[in-house]
């Protein structure tokens, strides 16, 4: 089973963070942010992983420790959890609606980091919860997983409707990357022959 688990402590926040990539698509446990939760949990449906989080932060500040530190923790678990890659598809893409939104994805897990985020959110909060954190999660998760991604919203104008689209979209794409693919033979993806 390709599973991890993250401990992060420091003076902003505390997070335990348990991932299984071979799992039922369950979310359990709280970032202690309503919205951010909503999409956490949309991403463990569409990828497949179970993901468990506990999280406490300092969101009398505001929610951007919290969200990029879960980043942080999100991005380390999915690496380590991939292993050596062996035999998986390695790419993922899709072009993902979500009511008027329209939003395309594609990543390469092939161990480089680098993230284009073309996404423009109209709206600065949802609820409570300040859109710019969407570009700081991804950035997070990039940078400690070690992926290419480019993320684009092609349509749209609601802003709850763009974010979800783009968290959807991303957890269909590592879902379609990290695929076992019995054609493989148990090799990596790379002529390489390391990621």
């Amino acid at each position: 089973m390709r599973s991890s688990q993250i401990e992060r402590n420091t003076k902003e926040t505390q997070i335990n963070l348990t991932l299984n990539l071979d799992g039922a698509g369950k979310f359990s446990g709280s970032s202690g942010v309503g919205f951010f939760d909503h999409m956490l949990d949309l991403f463990s449906k569409h990828s497949g992983f179970d993901l468990d989080i506990k999280a406490k932060g300092d969101t009398w500040v505001d929610d951007h420790h919290t969200v990029e530190d879960i980043g942080i923790c999100l991005g380390k678990a999915f690496r380590q959890a991939c292993g050596d890659m062996a035999g998986i598809e390695r790419y993922g893409n899709i072009i993902l609606p979500m009511d008027e939104a329209l939003i395309m994805c594609a990543l390469d897990v092939g161990g480089r980091s680098l993230m284009i985020f073309d996404c423009d959110i109209p709206g600065d909060k949802v609820g409570s919860f300040d859109t710019e954190l969407v570009e700081e999660f991804m950035a997070a998760f990039v940078r400690n997983a070690d992926i290419n991604l480019h993320i684009k919203r092609l349509e749209g104008r609601n802003s709850h409707h763009i974010i979800e689209g783009i968290f959807k979209a991303f957890a269909r794409s590592l879902k379609s990357a990290v695929t076992i693919n019995e054609k493989n033979n148990g090799e990596i993806p790379s002529t390489k022959g390391v990621i």
